[in-house]
């Protein structure tokens, strides 16, 4: 199935603008363009998007890490369809499981930043909230 942007950007809930910004940075490229230039995306390219939007927001990566984490994934993509084709040299075998390994490693690295980032945000605000508690039994009745 063919999809034009707009569709593509209406099924990820973002806007066109953002889908063509993202391209120019690398981080999604068309299946396809049709005559006159007009970009074709297929359901691979949709679920795509919606990972890297996910990403962009859940984690709050930067789009440096965004690109990195697109260009590891092109490469795990790759990886994936040699390793299906049956790879029989023993040593190309444990090179992709290595690679794959680094993959999930940097995924798990800047998960785990993201919730020690978050972990000290909720310390600040309970600390707060226990200082403005401490404030308010302190008044008198007013």
């Amino acid at each position: 199935m063919s999809l034009r942007i707009g569709e593509v950007a209406e099924r990820t809930g973002t806007t066109p603008r953002t889908i063509r910004y993202y391209e120019e940075l690398g981080l999604l490229a068309p299946s396809a363009r049709e005559p006159g230039a007009h970009r074709v995306y297929d359901e691979s390219d949709v679920e795509r998007l919606r990972e890297v939007l996910r990403l962009r927001r859940v984690l709050g990566l930067s789009l440096d890490e965004l690109k990195e984490l697109s260009a590891e994934k092109a490469a795990r993509v790759a990886r994936k369809r040699e390793w299906d084709a049956g790879v029989e040299d023993p040593v190309r075998r444990r090179e992709i499981l290595e690679e794959a390994a680094r993959y999930a490693d940097l995924q798990l690295g800047l998960l785990r930043r993201r919730r020690e980032e978050l972990d000290e945000l909720e310390q600040e605000l309970v600390a707060k909230r226990r200082r403005v508690r401490g404030r308010l039994r302190g008044l008198v009745n007013v």
